[in-house]
């Protein structure tokens, strides 16, 4: 693939994860202010099909659209960029030793897994830090309405394990399905368009 065309569906597959990153939903028995959002599918095909690194430019500029309608003071798009990152790193890496379908699947796997501790840590240093110092949230009131939705939740710990670790596991696994049933799909219908130009140019 050119690079022209690899810089064309980078852009093109930045702004589809954009798009999806503004329709979000919550998932039952987990903190209110958790959402799923359905970009980081888009970025992980692009990953598989494109590689790490047009898959991170992905990620960042879609994440630099949305910081300029932020509500976090920009730490939502900053964890967004590190969590997708890993996601895409550990998935990919895992594939390319293994490029068979259970090679992608187990790469996804161990991103989901290693994406769900790095929300742990990221929600811990500066998520809940950013709620309750910058916008002046009482730590008691995050975890009471956590503990509305699931009383098992009551202080940052339980936060951290019982909601943002399943949470993620969840997303994961989205993520994951949605990947696995578009993904070589796409990939064949863009290699051949890549070698449908590449006939028309040698023809003409």
């Amino acid at each position: 693939m050119s690079k022209t065309m690899k810089i064309t569906y980078t852009a093109l597959f930045a702004a589809i994860a954009a798009v999806l990153m503004y329709f979000e939903f919550p998932i039952p028995f987990m903190p209110p202010f958790l959402k799923v959002d359905l970009s980081g599918a888009a970025i992980l095909i692009g990953a598989f099909i494109f590689g790490i690194g047009p898959a991170i430019t992905m990620t960042l500029i879609k994440d630099l659209i949305h910081l300029t309608q932020t509500q976090t003071g920009g730490t939502g798009e900053l964890q967004d960029f590190i969590l997708l990152s890993l996601f895409v790193v550990v998935a990919v890496t895992i594939y390319k030793r293994h490029r068979t379908r259970k090679g992608a699947v187990l790469g996804c796997l161990a991103g989901t897994a290693v994406m769900s501790v790095a929300g742990m840590a990221t929600n811990y240093l500066f998520i809940i830090p950013f709620y309750s110092t910058v916008m002046m949230m009482p730590l008691d009131a995050i975890f009471s309405a956590c503990a509305a939705v699931n009383p098992n939740i009551s202080g940052m710990s339980t936060y951290l394990l019982v909601g943002v670790l399943p949470f993620n596991l969840i997303k994961g696994g989205i993520i994951t399905l949605i990947t696995m049933a578009v993904y070589k799909k796409l990939s064949v219908f863009i290699k051949s368009k890549q070698f449908a130009l590449h006939g028309h140019r040698e023809t003409v």
